[in-house]
């Protein structure tokens, strides 16, 4: 008789709200969440290290001393006295899927009557697939290539499944959430055919909204060799004009 090996996935560990990384707050935001007015919410914690990494001190899951974190209570008060002055909560980080006590601190959002929206680089699909039920909008950082995995990991700095990647994008798709990909380009990792490669991949999964950010120059303490800054020419008018035609919503975003 055969034997069928069933794999089930990890058990997502879950913390009380009260114990969110919080390293920040911003207020008030515009352009976070697209439509909505919103807070946004920064965590601790991200396994990757990107070239173009704005923030890398979110990169470590615990603060140093020379930080200090928000706590939970000022959080909750905050969003108690801004009901119905801003529509939603952005959660984003670091990677905010790696902390362990954002499911009980997205449910209470939504029981306040927020709409939650959720920025994720999608190395977490279980966790990802944990809070779905209650996302309004998700932002999906996908990096290079889905088919050229040497690249994708030159760009994050780490080794990368990126299967699970995959499979948060096929989730997104399935559950019928609004939601944006995102690529961060510069030519010196990303050629124009890499990003056209990149954007085929997308359309015919059945991405329909795209976002292309010019990579921006990190705070000058962050990196020790940054990036050189990027030329208005890159991308092409050539190659732009066939990003926008190749999505039902396509968004050029330069510093």
């Amino acid at each position: 008789m055969k034997v069928i090996s069933i794999q089930v996935p990890p058990a997502v560990e879950h913390r009380p709200a009260n114990q969110l990384r919080i390293a920040g707050v911003t207020r008030f935001t515009t352009i976070d969440f697209p439509g909505f007015l919103s807070a946004v919410v920064f965590l601790k914690g991200c396994p990757w290290k990107c070239l173009y990494c704005q923030n890398p001190e979110l990169q470590l899951k615990e603060f140093s001393e020379n930080e200090e974190a928000v706590s939970w209570d000022y959080l909750e008060n905050f969003l108690k006295k801004r009901i119905g002055l801003i529509d939603g909560v952005v959660f984003s980080g670091g990677e905010p899927l790696t902390d362990p006590a954002l499911y009980e601190a997205v449910q209470t959002a939504k029981k306040l009557g927020y709409k939650i929206g959720l920025h994720t680089a999608g190395m977490y699909p279980h966790q990802l697939r944990e809070i779905l039920p209650f996302l309004d909008w998700v932002g999906l950082d996908i990096k290079a290539p889905l088919l050229e995995r040497d690249l994708y990991e030159k760009v994050v700095g780490k080794r990368v499944h990126i299967e699970k990647v995959e499979e948060s994008l096929d989730d997104l798709l399935e559950s019928g959430i609004p939601f944006e990909v995102r690529t961060t380009a510069h030519p010196d990792y990303l050629s124009e055919e890499q990003l056209l490669a990149l954007a085929m991949q997308l359309k015919e999964r059945g991405v329909r909204e795209y976002a292309l950010q010019i990579y921006r120059e990190p705070p000058m303490h962050t990196q020790e060799h940054p990036l050189p800054r990027v030329g208005s020419d890159y991308p092409s008018n050539e190659v732009l004009k066939q990003l926008e035609s190749s999505f039902d919503k396509f968004t050029l975003r330069r510093p």
